[in-house]
């Protein structure tokens, strides 16, 4: 694997690291929060903790070996971005259904969660600038799905924030209720619609 892999692969392993305590901590929250918008973001951050797992096994797989051919390292990718897709799917429609099924009740406290997002919007925004380098230099398609799921994750980790801000310094109020059911549409929105626009798009590559 040559340096620019190397460092590609450093950086997907690094969101990794960097993705997986977000789920703990807000799983965690959820003890003692019950925001529909805290709890969407739970889900979501789960399912892409998944997905970036995924996209850095088979980065490494299929860049590491240089016997490798070109149609095969092309269907690894594929299937990769395939379950990236169908997993922001799941995941956005149970966050929908969790929202319309949550009440009026108390929120509890959302500090964790929204000090998670918080620093969510400041890593990924980084993480999507890195992405985006690389995949211009290297034409990957995994690169490729990453730079645009974090260039949406920041969006939406915008969102949230703002979201659970309103929360917690207007809480039971009924914009605050309002906020946060809009908060939870929303980031059920970004997953299903960029879930369906992944998998559109490797499932009309030609097989190989």
């Amino acid at each position: 694997m040559d340096a620019e892999k190397k460092s590609s692969s450093r950086t997907l392993l690094l969101s990794v690291l960097l993705s997986a305590p977000g789920p703990l901590i807000l799983g965690i929250g959820l003890t003692v929060g019950r925001s529909s918008t805290q709890i969407s973001d739970f889900t979501r951050r789960t399912a892409e903790l998944l997905a970036l797992i995924a996209a850095f096994v088979i980065y490494t797989v299929t860049n590491r070996r240089g016997d490798m051919d070109d149609a095969r390292k092309a269907a690894l990718e594929r299937k990769g971005n395939l379950f990236t897709g169908a997993i922001m799917c799941i995941s956005g429609l149970c966050m929908l259904l969790l929202t319309l099924l949550s009440g009026r009740e108390d929120k509890g406290n959302v500090i964790p969660a929204l000090i998670v997002a918080f620093l969510g919007v400041v890593a990924n925004t980084i993480f999507w600038r890195r992405y985006t380098v690389l995949f211009r230099r290297q034409g990957n398609a995994i690169l490729g799905v990453q730079a645009r799921l974090y260039g949406a994750k920041s969006a939406v980790d915008i969102c949230v924030t703002a979201a659970l801000a309103a929360v917690l310094l207007f809480p039971g109020t009924r914009a605050a209720d309002l906020i946060d059911r809009v908060g939870s549409v929303l980031v059920a929105g970004y997953m299903v619609w960029c879930g369906i626009r992944t998998i559109k798009e490797n499932s009309f590559l030609k097989n190989p």
